[in-house]
């Protein structure tokens, strides 16, 4: 039997997204309005109902694309979220376990070898790599924007090099948090610190997802398949995306 366990957190307005969203909301009565008709013309005395939502593509749980990385990937165009191969987005995943990872530093190659060692498996190409922080338990307050780990761009290679397509993280960000980033260029003037997991994107092309949520409840680190569809938005470096996994249970 097949269990379905939704990752993705809900898109609203919140003190998590450094972002506003809005949504106007076109009621069942008013609906009718804008057909040139009158709520008592319809059964029920309602028509039917639309929202105008005013957001980012990087609101909620969403894909990044090699185009949001920088115009070209390993020295050719970039692929927007449209471009996308729906082959990369559904696949097996992996939960590498980094919860020990302080917030504000970076998970490296170290710490992924020893998260693949304790999910007792060896990356290969098609894996979907979900990092596990547990900064999801900060999603509804401001926290969430600082305080979570990073994937640094070592860690990066190292997950893209071995053929993984899509690297997911529980937190606001797949880098560390922003402030932090640009405190250390600021301390030491390298430009290094800035953004390196995405910008290792400009070198070979790979998938962020990002804001993650309940990987907690996946029974295992392995065993389980991602499906990741972003919406296809036209140009864009990034799309929501409803992120579940596949979970196989064994017949009652």
């Amino acid at each position: 039997m097949t269990r379905l366990i939704d990752l993705s957190v809900t898109t609203r307005s919140t003190p998590s997204e450094a972002t506003p969203v809005t949504v106007d909301l076109l009621d069942h009565r008013t609906g009718a309005t804008v057909l040139g008709l009158t709520p008592e013309d319809f059964p029920d005395g309602m028509a039917i109902s639309n929202e105008t939502v005013t957001l980012t593509t990087h609101t909620g749980t969403h894909m990044d694309a090699p185009l949001h990385y920088g115009p070209l990937s390993g020295g050719s165009p970039a692929k927007s979220i449209d471009q996308v191969p729906l082959e990369w987005c559904h696949g097996p995943g992996v939960r590498l376990d980094v919860r020990d990872v302080p917030p504000g530093e970076g998970i490296t190659t170290d710490h992924l070898e020893a998260a693949f060692k304790e999910a007792g498996h060896e990356p290969v190409p098609g894996d979907i790599a979900l990092l596990w922080t547990g900064a999801d338990r900060l999603w509804g307050g401001a926290e969430y924007l600082r305080e979570f780990p990073g994937l640094t761009g070592e860690g990066t290679a190292y997950l893209v090099e071995r053929g993984i397509r899509v690297i997911g993280i529980d937190a606001w960000g797949l880098d560390r948090p922003m402030h932090r980033m640009i405190e250390d260029y600021q301390h030491t003037g390298d430009n290094a610190h800035l953004w390196p997991a995405h910008i290792y994107g400009r070198t070979a092309e790979y998938l962020q997802l990002e804001k993650l949520a309940h990987l907690g409840d996946l029974p295992a680190a392995t065993g389980f398949t991602i499906c990741c569809f972003p919406v296809a938005v036209e140009g864009a470096g990034a799309g929501w995306t409803r992120v579940v996994a596949l979970v196989e249970d064994a017949a009652p």
